[in-house]
């Protein structure tokens, strides 16, 4: 048979193929893989990455900053206000294309090439290792990829579908669920990383029978994350604040959870923040902007989640097969013994995790719910379900280990001392430190730069130190609850499968209202302190 002439216009369909197979070697493996999984999500990610866009982004960026930095001074401490360029491309850039992952390469590629001149790509490739290295780092990694872990080890056992029956048995309907919401999230108030991780992965499916926006249950969950674990002496977050505070003399050694205790009245972000959450679920404050829309979408028989949030919902690794009789125990008897067990081990959560999964084998295979092969192979896809958010969070780790090389935060703080007078300090500390909070997404980072700045500084302006410690503490509560990629904020939208952009940019007015608030608070409380 005689083959037919092709039209001229396919062989542009061959080209695009050798193009795309030349960029993405390893399509055809991906794709095999389909929507489903750790390859899944990578091919999903790939199908909206535009390298084209990248690149030329990328060049632009080496050239115009190259050029500014051999006309600004070699010394990163006379950069002054200029030190803030990267960072508003960072937030313009995310804006712009909703790109997180690439905005934190780029905005990171600027402070070396500020910093490091020509060199900047040896300082690129150092500090990517450094991150890496870092101790909080391989902290990170284990206890938030174990802890994807254990939530698939509990739906696989039927705990969470159990969990859900519960609740969805005792709910009247959406208000009632989200009041479930908040309540189990202020219950798990020891660590903001479990608080969001558990919550939202055992009431995504619940939310999900009323028709609740994963916009708003995310909203609900990371306000209950770090603004509840702020405010309890017994967690993580006290721990970490009450060691700063005696490793920079304030207190003594035995002293430390006393004095962060006297900051807990003072710390009104955290307050207003969790406050203004069952204000919203009662109706008693409206929806606003992004979040109602979120809302008008499900009730519209939309989609309960926004576009492109498969690949980072740690849920959507495959159908979760029910046991015939699932049973509460299987839920509740896990996150029992790992509360239990991190508070005991003084709140250290990593070795609250590997008690955790310890136990949870024996108690699973007991069933005979699963093999000692499948928990095996269930911890391993647990894992696989958190490499894109531990990769956002990496990536936000390098972007402030890339700003503290052009001094960001101390520049900014130097910005605004002229302007401190005891009465002002703690709101001007609020106001500026969250902003570059915001800016860094550094959560406890931010306490470890801060703090050695403020208490002296204080001293030195006649401020009340206590309310300045306490806004140190707010602004970090503020960066860590509405930064497009801090920790709590990826990990809420991980576990709730919601993107993380839309997940930032629907709570963010109530994010501003709270800070607007609380800043007024600090106002008031600077003159009446002093």
């Amino acid at each position: 048979m005689r083959r037919e002439k092709e039209p001229a216009h396919q062989w542009r369909f061959y080209i695009v193929g050798l193009g795309r197979s030349l960029l993405y070697p390893h399509a055809d493996f991906l794709r095999k893989g389909g929507r489903s999984g750790m390859f899944g999500k990578l091919r999903q990610e790939l199908s909206v990455f535009s390298p084209v866009r990248f690149l030329i982004v990328l060049g632009s960026l080496v050239v115009s900053t190259s050029a500014l930095a051999f006309l600004l001074p070699a010394d990163v401490e006379s950069l002054g206000v200029l030190s803030l360029i990267p960072a508003l491309f960072l937030i313009l850039y995310i804006f712009t294309t909703k790109r997180i992952l690439e905005a934190l390469v780029l905005a990171s590629l600027m402070c070396f090439i500020l910093a490091d001149r020509a060199d900047f790509f040896s300082e690129f490739s150092i500090g990517l290792v450094e991150v890496m290295k870092d101790e909080n780092t391989g902290w990170l990694i284990v206890v938030c990829g174990l802890m994807g872990s254990i939530i698939l080890l509990i739906e696989k056992a039927g705990g969470s579908f159990a969990f859900g029956q519960f609740v969805a048995s005792r709910s009247k309907g959406r208000r009632s669920t989200l009041l479930w919401t908040w309540l189990l999230g202020v219950v798990v108030f020891i660590d903001d990383y479990l608080n969001s991780l558990t919550v939202g992965a055992c009431m995504a499916p619940v939310t999900d029978r009323y028709k609740v926006s994963r916009e708003y249950l995310s909203y609900v969950v990371d306000s209950t994350a770090a603004p509840v674990c702020v405010l309890i002496p017994v967690s993580t977050w006290a721990v970490f604040a009450s060691r700063i505070l005696v490793m920079n003399g304030l207190t003594t050694e035995d002293g430390g959870i006393l004095y962060f205790i006297r900051t807990i009245p003072y710390n009104f972000y955290a307050w207003i923040a969790a406050f203004i959450v069952i204000l919203v679920i009662m109706g008693w404050f409206p929806l606003i902007g992004p979040l109602k829309r979120a809302e008008r979408r499900v009730l519209d028989g939309g989609s309960l989640a926004p576009p492109n949030s498969d690949k980072i919902d740690i849920h959507s690794s495959g159908e979760i097969t029910v046991p015939q009789n699932p049973r509460m125990i299987n839920f509740a008897l896990p996150m029992l013994v790992l509360v239990v067990s991190t508070i005991l081990f003084d709140v250290d959560m990593q070795k609250g995790v590997l008690v955790t999964l310890a136990f949870m084998f024996v108690f699973y295979v007991a069933q005979g719910i699963m093999t000692p092969d499948e928990f095996a192979d269930y911890c391993i896809d647990g894992l696989k379900n958190m490499i894109l958010p531990l990769l956002l969070m990496v990536l936000a780790f390098l972007f402030s280990y890339a700003s503290d090389r052009i001094n960001f935060t101390r520049q900014v703080i130097d910005l605004v001392v002229p302007y401190m007078t005891p009465q002002l300090m703690p709101v001007l500390i609020f106001i500026v430190l969250g902003a570059t909070e915001f800016i860094t997404g550094t959560n406890w980072g931010l306490y470890i730069i801060a703090l050695p700045i403020v208490i002296p500084l204080s001293h030195a302006v006649g401020a009340n130190t206590l309310l300045a410690v306490s806004a140190v503490l707010s602004a970090g509560v503020f960066g860590s609850h509405i930064c497009f990629y801090s920790d709590a904020t990826i990990l809420s939208s991980s576990a709730c499968g919601c993107n993380n952009f839309d997940h930032a940019y629907s709570q963010m007015p109530y994010g501003l209202i709270s800070a607007g608030l609380a800043s007024i608070c600090f106002l008031i409380a600077g003159f009446v302190f002093r």
